[in-house]
């Protein structure tokens, strides 16, 4: 199977499954309880700006100014210029865990740093500690679900979820090349999956799917770095124009959906392999300095070992006698044996 080809599902974001309806449903009644309900699920209150609003607890009314702030600004994504929040987009801080399943309809996972649901045009962003937040800053996590719902409300027909995903996290910065740590490992130690069998299913996993987001990620980069910003942006006209990925690839680059792959995999694969790690400067003097303790260490060990040698002899030389103190050597002969 070919990467994810996806029935046009406006995905509930970050790395979680695609919400069925009966969730989708829940999601709308609950968060619309807890949204008009205040009394029964927790007092909230709401910040506007045009059709752009953002629902928070009343003790984090300086941090929904400072989310409604950096919404309001606009973006620039890669191939789509500067962009703003869709609107009637409704951002949801999740001052608790409850209030985060709540918003969410129970469909995305504890670790999730942001979860955008595009049909609703709703974002819900965590605000209590997870490890995910942890490691991102949410001006990031904010422009990873942001793009979610440009890219949904801008591309009709089919929006594969690798696209989707992969975009997400190229266009928010929160993907470093230079970082992709756990995916240059990946390749080294041979656990990535095959590049041509990413399905439907996103993996539900922490550390799959965090993978599966960086394999995403090279595949949308690859496709600018390959035709740069002008080249983004023809992909997402013809996209436009055909309705669809496949025949917007063939118009834009020449190629099929096919022959994108087999570029992209050859790509990551010189770029993440044993090449790649070899020869970064960093594994470089990580090496070295690992042949230098590998040598020093056992040289260390040695020379204690003659150390204690040789205390140890001391201790086995007789006692200095007090008639024998000062006596400097070595003695010399007798006068009468001189004679």
């Amino acid at each position: 199977m070919r990467m994810w080809r996806v029935k046009k599902l406006r995905n509930v974001d970050a790395a979680v499954h695609f919400m069925p309806s009966l969730f989708r449903f829940a999601a709308i009644l609950v968060t619309g309880l807890l949204l008009c309900c205040p009394a029964q699920a927790q007092t909230v209150d709401t910040l506007g700006s045009g059709s752009l609003r953002v629902v928070y607890a009343p003790r984090q009314l300086t941090l929904a100014r400072e989310v409604l702030a950096a919404a309001r600004a606009p973006m620039r994504f890669p191939g789509l210029g500067a962009v703003s929040v869709p609107e009637s987009t409704t951002i949801v801080l999740a001052s608790e865990a409850a209030a985060f399943r709540a918003a969410t309809g129970g469909g995305a996972p504890e670790w999730a740093g942001g979860v955008a649901i595009p049909e609703l045009r709703r974002i819900v962003l965590p605000t209590y500690p997870t490890a995910h937040a942890a490691e991102e800053d949410r001006g990031t996590i904010l422009r990873h679900e942001v793009a979610h719902l440009v890219l949904n409300e801008r591309l009709p027909g089919i929006v594969p979820r690798w696209f989707d995903e992969g975009y997400a996290e190229v266009a928010s910065g929160g993907w470093d090349v230079e970082s992709a740590w756990q995916l240059r490992l990946a390749f080294v130690a041979g656990t990535t999956p095959p590049l041509d069998s990413l399905n439907l299913d996103w993996p539900g996993g922490e550390r799959e799917a965090r993978l599966a987001y960086l394999l995403s990620a090279t595949a949308v980069d690859f496709l600018r770095r390959r035709g740069g910003e002008r080249g983004m942006a023809l992909l997402f006209a013809n996209w436009r124009e055909h309705g669809e990925l496949e025949p917007a690839l063939r118009a834009t680059y020449g190629i099929t959906f096919g022959q994108f792959e087999d570029e992209w995999r050859r790509d990551v694969r010189t770029r993440y392999g044993w090449l790649a790690l070899v020869s970064n400067m960093a594994v470089i003097w990580l090496i070295a300095t690992a042949l230098v303790l590998a040598a020093w260490i056992p040289r260390r060990r040695r020379n204690r070992r003659k150390l204690a040698g040789m205390e140890a002899e001391e201790h086995m030389l007789p006692p200095i006698r007090p008639e024998m103190a000062g006596v400097e050597y070595p003695l010399s002969e007798p006068e009468e044996e001189r004679a």
